[in-house]
């Protein structure tokens, strides 16, 4: 669940007048949908498989792709500034995993590539997969995501509130010596 705090701070910081809640949740769906890759393993389906746990489904062209066939049946993300989020909050879910510590990276650049990638740095606790989460494990990784994923992304959230509730304050201040 974690993977949905990116798109929903992004969109909190940039604003329900330039992000709408339903865009909002539409990415912080895409942002989860990628690790639906995991049936994958009760279709005898090989972790490091092209179509693999983090294979293909996390990658950047799967992210542009899906956000292309939802602009196909909905409106609203036929805006570039729409397809462009949605995009982005899929892809934000195979970025993050290149943050963990464990498992086999992230097929990034799928199709071109197959190889699984981590950043150069990988602070994040690697999640066990399955019931695995609701353990000590689990708890650490949980640890790790608030420290390295949800404080930053509180953070960009409460920039972006900021920045507005100033901006506004300015706005308002410079309408009243007008008049």
């Amino acid at each position: 669940m974690t993977h949905a705090i990116v798109p929903l701070a992004i969109a909190a910081a940039a604003g329900p007048t330039r992000i709408p809640a339903r865009v909002a949740l539409a990415g912080a769906g895409l942002a989860m949908l990628p690790d639906a890759d995991v049936i994958g393993f009760a279709l005898g389906i090989e972790y490091a498989d092209p179509w693999g746990h983090r294979g293909a489904s996390h990658s950047l062209v799967f992210a542009a792709l899906t956000a292309a066939g939802i602009a196909l049946v909905w409106k609203r993300a036929r805006k570039a500034w729409a397809f462009a989020f949605l995009a982005l909050a899929m892809a934000s879910h195979g970025l993050l995993d290149t943050l963990t510590d464990g498992g086999l990276g992230a097929a990034l650049w799928w199709p071109f590539d197959n190889a699984r990638i981590f950043a150069p740095v990988t602070p994040v606790r690697v999640s066990p997969i399955g019931a695995g989460f609701f353990s000590a494990r689990g708890l650490e990784t949980m640890l790790s995501e608030i420290k390295w994923i949800w404080l930053p992304c509180a953070l960009l959230a409460l920039g972006g509130w900021a920045l507005r509730s100033r901006r506004a304050a300015d706005q308002s201040a410079s309408r009243r010596t007008k008049v």
